[in-house]
């Protein structure tokens, strides 16, 4: 059994001001404006698109990001309808084989402390998962059967693909105070990720 901690990257990440400027020029549409750009026009632009609330223009650019969670924090994710997802199949992915390593991984709560008593009930009632999974392959059940006995713990890899506005909202969700503790954890990681990668889109949130 390996407990891991969650972790997010952003998939072929893009230059940023570049990004800005592909904005400005599908933005500027609107307005037929197009004579007003110039090499320092497009963070202005956006930064006024996006402060009139006029969030339509951003729409035009997605990015894809893989995300590694737990079965729980996964179900809250792919509620977001406007998005594209990839994600590891319990059906197909057999976690007895060699490139498993032969165990289940499963993310650690970010809410209880190692060592403190609802930890070591969390990693038993883990171990216990992963002894019934495996003793129903052995047994000669399939993965899709076997994965009956897996808890909202055990670690899955998903590719998120979304707008820039979807990811707008996503965040503004998923940071909230009022979000579940390992939901908020993996999209604060996420978000950062996108401050870096991205400017002006995520700065005020």
């Amino acid at each position: 059994m390996k407990i891991i901690e969650p972790w997010t990257r952003i998939e072929d990440a893009p230059e940023g001001e570049e990004l800005l400027r592909r904005i400005e020029r599908i933005g500027r549409v609107c307005y037929k404006s197009e004579g007003s750009i110039t090499e320092a026009s497009a963070r202005g632009f956006v930064e006024r698109l996006l402060a009139r609330g006029h969030e339509s223009v951003i729409e035009h650019v997605s990015l894809s990001a893989r995300i590694v969670c737990d079965r729980g924090v996964s179900h809250e994710i792919v509620r977001h309808r406007i998005a594209s997802y990839s994600q590891e199949s319990t059906r197909y992915c057999n976690y007895s084989q060699d490139k498993f390593d032969g165990q289940l991984s499963f993310i650690r709560p970010c809410f209880w402390a190692e060592g403190s008593e609802a930890y070591r009930l969390w990693a038993s009632a883990m171990a216990e998962a992963e002894r019934a999974y495996l003793s129903l392959l052995d047994a000669g059940a399939s993965p899709q059967e076997a994965r009956s006995v897996l808890p909202s713990s055990v670690k899955t890899e998903l590719a998120a693909t979304m707008n820039l506005r979807e990811w707008r909202h996503f965040f503004r969700l998923r940071t909230s105070p009022a979000a579940h503790p390992q939901m908020r954890q993996v999209a604060g990681m996420l978000l950062e990720q996108m401050r870096e990668a991205v400017p002006v889109i995520f700065d005020t949130l």
